[in-house]
Parts: structure tokens; C-alpha cells; sequence
């Protein structure tokens, strides 16, 4: 069987770019890799991006160059977890706090990992995970 090796990208959908661009950019510290009036694109780490679409604007197929990117939309509110080092949560809530962000909730695992919840503007549910969230993590 072939293996499939990681999630490369992930997409998420926003009614706002620029205020989800911001948020993912200023809260966050993500840096832009791409963007252009459909999305933005954000290096997420380790080999890993983050796609932001503006809500509607990846509905309808896209060529590029002579090929087609498939169509893809989404609504409501979607979940993502970004990873993070244990000793790097304290930092986190102090950040978030900072920036008028609303921890919703945290969850310490069984593993010993320990989950923190915060939304995006647009209501997606985000989470900080310390490695012990999953067996492979």
C-alpha cells in the first residue's frame, strides 16, 4: 500500500480575508507564504500550511496554467489544532489574553497532553496542543 506521510495543508473558510489574515499574522505569527484576492496561505510549521479562503471564492473550479484545481468551499464553524511545545502553553494564554482572545476551554489528556481552545473570528475552533494529545503525539 502506499503511505501517505502528513497533512501538508489544511483549508479554512472566512467571510473577512483581511481580518482573518491579521488575526492569523498579529495573534498568531504565522507568516503569509502566498495570497492573493481568494486566500492567504500561511506557513503553519514544519512543512505545513494553512490555507485561508474567502467564503465562496474556491466554490467554482480554477485553472491555472492550462490545469484544474478542483472546486472546494466549506461553512460553520471547522476545528484545527496547531502543535506546540508543553512549556510554550503558559506563553500562549498570556498572548491570547493579550490580544482580547477568549480561551473557551482547556482539556488535560490521559498521555499528559493538554489541549487549549480559542476561536478565530469567523468562529472556527482553534486549539494549542502539547504533545500527549494522541498516540502519536
Amino acid at each position: 500500500m502506499p503511505e501517505i506521510r502528513r497533512v501538508l495543508e489544511t483549508s479554512l473558510y472566512v467571510d473577512d480575508l483581511a481580518r482573518s489574515r491579521s488575526f492569523y499574522t498579529d495573534i498568531l505569527g504565522l507568516p503569509s507564504i502566498g495570497e492573493s484576492d481568494r486566500f492567504v496561505a500561511f506557513d503553519a510549521g514544519d512543512g505545513t500550511v494553512l490555507l485561508v479562503f474567502r467564503r465562496g471564492a474556491s466554490a467554482a473550479a480554477l485553472d491555472v496554467r492550462g490545469q484544474r484545481i478542483p472546486p472546494h468551499d466549506g461553512s460553520g464553524p471547522a476545528h484545527l489544532a496547531f502543535a506546540v511545545d508543553t512549556g510554550e502553553l503558559d506563553p500562549w494564554r498570556l498572548r491570547l489574553r493579550a490580544h482580547g482572545v477568549e480561551i473557551e476551554s482547556e482539556v488535560r489528556w490521559p498521555r499528559g497532553g493538554t489541549s487549549v481552545y480559542f476561536r478565530d473570528p469567523d468562529g472556527h475552533c482553534l486549539e494549542l496542543a502539547a504533545p500527549g494529545v494522541w498516540p502519536t503525539y
